[in-house]
């Protein structure tokens, strides 16, 4: 057996590699955490993944309440979404593409939920 005398250099030991499937998990929930209020009937936003070396390339889908200044939540995700994937998974992010969906109107699930009765 032999002792160890020196460190091996950052180049010499390796790499991680965080699959595509958690970056998304990171965005889907950073999506969720950027996003106002999500209607109560609503799915939960889900995002897609292309890593290419250092950079990730997002697309989240989501629904939001309506009425609502639909584009200050899209920038708001695009930002947070942006932020948490360079935070956690430490990957640029030169592009997060937020397609909405669904807008769920105020009162409509009050409004359903009443009908039931």
């Amino acid at each position: 057996m032999t002792a160890v005398t020196g460190r091996v250099a950052a180049a010499e030991r390796g790499e991680t590699r965080i699959a595509d499937r958690v970056v998304a998990k990171i965005a889907a929930q950073a999506a969720k955490e950027a996003v106002d209020e999500s209607p109560a009937d609503g799915a939960s936003p889900r995002a897609t993944v292309t890593v290419h070396r250092d950079a990730a390339r997002v697309r989240v889908s989501l629904e939001l309440g309506y009425p609502s200044d639909i584009g200050r939540q899209c920038g708001a995700v695009r930002r947070r979404v942006a932020q948490r994937v360079k935070a956690l998974a430490g990957m640029e992010v030169p592009e997060v593409a937020v397609q909405v969906e669904r807008l769920h109107p105020a009162g409509a699930s009050a409004a359903a939920q009443g009908r039931l009765r």
